[in-house]
């Protein structure tokens, strides 16, 4: 089984800033990606930022040049750091991880709430 816990979120003004953590447990190995995605209501789920097994990292364009995710392989964890915060970033974010290679596995964390007030 695999676990992943996030810390982190809350509520702050535009313009402010927010870290979101993550840690992945259990039996975690040939780690895909892992990155965070978020959804706000109403809308799909969308991509954030993640890291590649290679240390690529891809943002959603909307977050490009504000958001900077970072991961330790050792560790199994991942951060986002979200500047410059918007209110139409307000959604609720979700841990990501995908490992596995002959058989791919999905995991996702329970999901932290960001709000972001004008």
């Amino acid at each position: 089984q695999v676990q992943l816990v996030e810390s982190g979120g809350g509520l702050v003004q535009a313009g402010g800033s927010l870290r979101l953590s993550c840690a992945a447990s259990g039996s975690v190995s040939d780690i895909n990606t892992m990155g965070w995605y978020r959804q706000a209501p109403g809308k799909q789920r969308e991509l954030v930022a993640a890291i590649l097994s290679g240390g690529i990292t891809e943002y959603g364009d909307s977050v490009k040049g504000r958001f900077t995710i970072s991961g330790d392989n050792a560790k199994n964890t991942v951060d986002l750091q979200m500047n410059t915060l918007k209110p139409e970033d307000t959604a609720v974010y979700y841990c990501n991880l995908v490992m596995g290679t002959r058989y791919v596995y999905h995991y996702w964390g329970q999901g932290t709430q960001v709000t972001v007030s004008s």
